[in-house]
């Protein structure tokens, strides 16, 4: 697409700074930064009413900032208007025109900046066999597919090289075996095209999946921003270990040697450097509890729970004392039963601390 539309959509840096949004009383952002790299795909993630799709709004200029600053390429665009900002939005929805055409959809963008007929039809035919549509010219959108609707909206969104891509949760109206495909698809062309791109989400694994760095998003503060293995890995906060996928989250204090001492009374095997008194929480991933017949650090419970994921086994044990505590294990069968007895151990390594408000 680069040689085939003009010069290489080369993305440009998005720069958020001091960024707040009121819905009247409402405060929705609170004095939020962000930088986005160029020709990086941001996610943000955030369950509903984190403020993520208000803060895409006011990226595109859909909604006025109460304060900040929004730079684009190093040029401010606080108060430009949407149609000048030069950034491609898809939607949910998609947002076709009903009544156009395929290729008349693709073309709209570029016929409201006046380019010359020529240079539309240029465009517009590398942009549908970019997406793979080149026989689709001439259908309407109810003609087509969900999955392919959403190709038309992806082409029409880049065909006028814009700096920026924002695609405000464009999977959420497609089945998971389709939502897959695009993920893997979009992700490609972003990658090919080297176009700046902001992409909003819900879903943990899409945001695992599609991101070069994910802003982890609560109550209209980023609690988090770091590349998917740090975020997933090492949260920085008791939110970010609960939203981004399931994790064995215990409170405590630490001790004059370094050492935890957890609220229920378990032990874990690991230390800390931060200071002595200070509230903390001992994380780990449920696919890093392993089973074991004896060690270092094993505890004994009761499986409370069994569910079979396909590929693999989830156990919710109930340790002495009432802690539970939960895995995840490669299996084919079902060898522990709910009321079993089971040992698990569990390695330092795999046991992240972190400070709790």
């Amino acid at each position: 697409m680069k040689d085939a539309i003009g010069p290489a959509l080369a993305g440009a840096g998005l720069s958020l700074t001091g960024i707040r949004k009121s819905y009247g009383p409402v405060p929705v952002l609170h004095g939020l930064d962000l930088d986005v790299r160029p020709g990086e795909l941001m996610t943000l993630l955030g369950p509903s009413g984190s403020g993520k799709t208000t803060l895409l709004k006011v990226i595109a200029g859909f909604e006025q900032l109460g304060a900040g600053r929004v730079a684009l390429g190093g040029a401010e665009i606080t108060q430009l208007r949407a149609a000048k900002r030069d950034i491609g939005m898809v939607f949910q929805n998609y947002a076709l025109f009903p009544h156009m055409t395929v290729r008349g959809n693709v073309a709209f963008p570029l016929e409201m900046r006046r380019l010359a007929r020529s240079e539309i039809a240029r465009r517009v035919e590398a942009a549908l066999a970019l997406v793979n549509l080149a026989d689709f010219g001439e259908r309407l959108p109810r003609q087509l597919s969900g999955g392919q609707q959403q190709r038309v909206a992806l082409a029409r969104a880049v065909v006028f090289e814009p700096q920026l891509l924002l695609l405000d949760e464009p999977f959420g109206a497609l089945d998971r075996k389709l939502r897959e495909t695009m993920q893997l698809e979009v992700r490609s062309l972003q990658r090919r095209l080297g176009i700046t791109t902001i992409f909003i989400t819900h879903d943990q694994d899409e945001a695992l999946i599609m991101s070069d760095r994910i802003a982890v998003m609560n109550a209209g503060r980023i609690e988090q921003l770091g590349a998917p293995t740090e975020v997933y890995e090492r949260p920085a906060t008791a939110f970010v270990a609960g939203f981004l996928g399931e994790s064995n989250l215990y409170p405590g204090v630490v001790l004059a040697d370094g050492r935890l001492h957890l609220d229920n009374g378990l032990h874990l095997p690991a230390r800390t450097a931060l200071p002595v008194g200070t509230r903390i929480g001992a994380m780990i991933r449920p696919e890093r509890v392993t089973e074991a017949a004896s060690g270092d650090s094993v505890l004994e419970g009761r499986v409370i729970e069994a569910v079979y994921l396909g590929v693999a086994w989830k156990y919710r044990l109930a340790l002495p004392g009432g802690t539970e505590i939960l895995l995840r294990t490669r299996r084919s069968e079902a060898i522990v039963e709910v009321g079993d007895t089971m040992r698990v151990r569990l390695a330092a390594a795999d046991v992240h601390v972190m400070q709790l408000d």
